[in-house]
Parts: C-alpha cells; sequence; structure tokens
C-alpha cells in the first residue's frame, strides 16, 4: 500500500493516512495498520476512519518528546469536517467536558451545502473522538458518524466519516525549527463535496 509521506527527515516521519486503517491494532489485533506497514512508532492516534496527517518517530526517545509537545498543547491541529445540517454560527467554541476532562474545540465554517456545513475545526485540547462528541453535542454530528449518532436519523449519508487530519504545527523536538504542514482534502472527500449542492 502507498502511504504518501508528507514530511521526513531523520527523526520524525509524517505520513497521510488513508481513510480506513487503523493507526494501532484494537483488542481484535489487526496485523495491518499504519504502524505495522510504517514500522516506527506512533506520536498520537486517528480514527480509523479519519484520513489526514499523522506523525510517527524514528525511535523511541523522539517519540516520547513528541507525545509530551501533544500533552503540552504545544501541537496545532487543524481538522476539516463535514457536519450534519447547518451551523447557524460563522465561528465558535465548543467547551463540553468529555468524561469528566476539560475540552475545548474551536471552529470556523469555510462553506454552506444544502445538508451540511464544512467547518475548519481547531481541538485546543486532545480528547478521545473529541471532535465527534462535540459537534453530536451541539447536533451537528459528523457526516457519516455511527457511533456516537443514528446513520437513520440523517437524510444526508456517507461512505466513511468526513473527517480529515489536514495540517499540523509544531516545534521539531530536536532541530528546534517550527514545522508547518497543510496537505489537500482526501480524494474521497472533495468527491463527496463536489456530488453535493
Amino acid at each position: 500500500m502507498n502511504i504518501p509521506v508528507v514530511y521526513e527527515d531523520a527523526w520524525l516521519l509524517v505520513a497521510d493516512k488513508p481513510s480506513g486503517l487503523l493507526v494501532i491494532p484494537t483488542p481484535k489485533n489487526e496485523k495491518r495498520t499504519l504502524t505495522s506497514i510504517l514500522g516506527l512508532h506512533p506520536c498520537h492516534r486517528l480514527d480509523r476512519q479519519t484520513s489526514g496527517l499523522i506523525i510517527y518517530a524514528k525511535g523511541k526517545s523522539i517519540q516520547k518528546k513528541m507525545m509530551d509537545e501533544f500533552k503540552q498543547k504545544k501541537v496545532k491541529k487543524t481538522y476539516i469536517a463535514f457536519v450534519q445540517g447547518n451551523v447557524s454560527r460563522n465561528q465558535g467554541q465548543i467547551q463540553n467536558p468529555i468524561e469528566g476532562l476539560n475540552a475545548i474545540t474551536k471552529y470556523k465554517v469555510i462553506q454552506r451545502k444544502k445538508d451540511f456545513t464544512v467547518v475548519e475545526v481547531m481541538p485546543l485540547t486532545g480528547r478521545t473522538n473529541q471532535i465527534r462528541i462535540h459537534f453530536k453535542q451541539i447536533q451537528h454530528p459528523v457526516v457519516g458518524e455511527t457511533r456516537f449518532a443514528f446513520r437513520r436519523d440523517f437524510a444526508l449519508k456517507a461512505k466513511r466519516l468526513c473527517l480529515h487530519a489536514k495540517a499540523l504545527e509544531f516545534i521539531h523536538p530536536i532541530t528546534k525549527e517550527s514545522i508547518q504542514l497543510s496537505i489537500d482534502l482526501a480524494k474521497d472527500l472533495k468527491e463527496f463535496l463536489n456530488s453535493h449542492d
């Protein structure tokens, strides 16, 4: 499988993860994951259905340094999400705890379609499934959501969760330079966008 590499140096590799591929095995112990394909150490996670940028380290000590940056909220992450319905505010912040922990998600509307809204999303905290849970809480679940919303409640269907990790910004743990990476929407999401009014 050809995994596009967006950035690589002696310490880190940033890949463009295709939708449908796990980062690490679940308890079912899948053999084929992005981590098994790359043979490197993941510094954070993306859901199986989410596409986009993910950082891998080429050694355990770099992995720890990079994971610390995530813990200290020093990594700026930007996602593109297609969410159900019309989000009325052009920008906003969702600040609801997740499993008792503080969770903050900022968003900005990029485009409005007939049945869904395209939003740029910046999670300021890194809770598991944060974007998916937060948009469900404001009655605009991510298009294609099956875990946190009932598919039958929405006329608009998608083959997968319409969530894409578009950009990353961080200070390189070794060279201390500022790394800014950004990629296009995944091909299937572009097609989905173009096929709806």
